[in-house]
């Protein structure tokens, strides 16, 4: 029964999401910014509290401590599993942003000029992304975020070239086993399974090198993949910032490529675009012309790690070696995706697979909130560092690109020194049979 609230508020709509919240506190030990401010106000519970006055009109969207405090959120959605009551916390949050875009706020202004100017166009948006790789390749990125004391909380210039640095591929460099395959894919046929892979922005623009690695793995594992190609993006970076009619105009072009497919899955490698395309049906809920389309995009996603454990695979070459696994937020809070990475990871003999000892931890990355947000989140990226030094790893695995750029960074700038990878990379270098690179490469 819909709670019937005095006046008209941008997030009146929102009243039965937010009264679902009982303020019994468990997710406050859960929240990594309650766990370094130590106020209630940046706790999930204070959060909403502060949502529900707004809701009762008893406080605007345009408050300046609102607007610190929403802010100040990572959206790592931590407080989701904890929660007794099931508070949708990771959608009530987006669409709070909404309303404070909607009012006149903004979550950094340069940050939505970035996001309204780069995504503007799909093919503006690959040149981008090129001229980032030509500048990555000149290995300028890198001299210039080691030109400096060693502080995760370094200035968001310093940072942005070592998140750029810490993007380039160098698995082969790392990992002497690690080897290039060249072979022809499988003919599809209708006894063939056959997967989209959404290329993606950010992981077509820096990561191309791990959606290679995915084709071939989803080859080896027996199934035909096409491409969604680069430049459709899944809208999360732009909903997490509280553009989310952008976001959902996003989520309508990649359900119409997807449903162009002959496939019957949608594959991503990003825990960030995993949890948005599974939020689909949320974010067109009200779309009369995509809700239906948007739950059924929904509930044909799978992260790479889900559609690869369910399978027995090719075997792997022997590796004698430490790798030290953290749970990216979206993977593990938001899809509750849990042990699927390290069973994979284990798979290669010899590696030695541990979590970081607050592998459940947010390491700041959050999107865009690493660049906006330096100090929290170089707090947070600090004592990711300290847990991958007792670790005593020789190599850190995740699977999300903001979390590869993120810890990457942070062992260019801070050390330890360890490579970063996603864990296909390590996967697809390992495969002991010679398989293909994928169709469309």
């Amino acid at each position: 029964m819909t709670q019937t609230i005095a006046g008209d508020t941008p997030l009146t709509p929102l009243i039965d999401d937010i009264l679902t919240c009982v303020h019994c506190g468990f997710c406050l030990p859960a929240c990594p910014t309650y766990e370094i401010l130590g106020n209630e106000n940046d706790s999930p519970r204070g959060r909403i509290y502060m949502m529900r006055a707004v809701a009762e009109d008893r406080l605007k969207t345009t408050d300046k401590y609102f607007a610190l405090h929403i802010d100040q959120c990572l959206g790592c959605r931590a407080c989701e599993p904890v929660c007794p009551s099931g508070v949708r916390y990771g959608s009530l949050l987006e669409h709070v942003r909404e309303a404070r875009v909607e009012t006149g706020g903004a979550l950094d202004r340069m940050a939505r000029v970035g996001l309204k100017v780069v995504f503007a166009d799909r093919w503006l948006q690959n040149l981008f992304w090129g001229l980032l790789r030509l500048f990555r390749a000149t290995r300028v990125p890198l001299l210039l975020a080691r030109a400096g004391p060693a502080r995760a909380t370094a200035g968001r210039f310093r940072f942005a070239m070592a998140m750029l640095a810490a993007s380039s591929p160098r698995l082969r460099k790392a990992v002497p086993k690690a080897r290039r395959r060249r072979a022809s894919p499988p003919e599809p046929s209708l006894d063939v399974e056959r997967i989209s892979l959404l290329d993606g922005c950010v992981m077509a623009g820096l990561f191309r090198h791990v959606n290679r690695a995915t084709q071939r793995l989803v080859l080896a594992h027996g199934a035909w993949i096409d491409r969604i190609p680069a430049g459709f993006c899944c809208g999360a970076l732009h909903a997490h910032s509280g553009e989310l009619e952008k976001a959902r105009t996003m989520a309508r072009q990649v359900i119409a490529m997807f449903e162009k497919s002959p496939s019957d899955l949608l594959l991503t490698n990003s825990a960030g675009c995993g949890a948005a395309l599974k939020d689909y049906g949320d974010w067109l809920r009200d779309d009369p012309e995509f809700a239906e389309r948007a739950e059924t995009l929904a509930s044909q996603v799978r992260m790479v790690s889900e559609w690869l454990a369910d399978r027995r695979g090719p075997s792997y070459e022997t590796l004698e070696a430490r790798v030290g696994y953290d749970a990216p937020c979206h993977l593990l809070h938001a899809q509750r995706i849990d042990g699927q990475p390290v069973e994979l990871l284990e798979r290669i003999p010899g590696l030695d697979v541990v979590r970081l000892s607050r592998a459940d931890r947010c390491c700041g990355a959050a999107g865009i909130y690493g660049l906006t947000r330096r100090d929290l989140s170089g707090e947070l990226l600090g004592r990711k560092m300290v847990e991958v030094k007792e670790a005593d790893v020789d190599y850190v695995a995740t699977g999300n690109p903001g979390c590869l750029m993120q810890i990457g960074a942070g062992a260019i700038i801070d050390g330890p020194r360890v490579p970063v990878f996603h864990p296909v990379e390590l996967l697809d270098g390992l495969l002991a049979d010679d398989v293909g690179s994928g169709n469309g490469e």
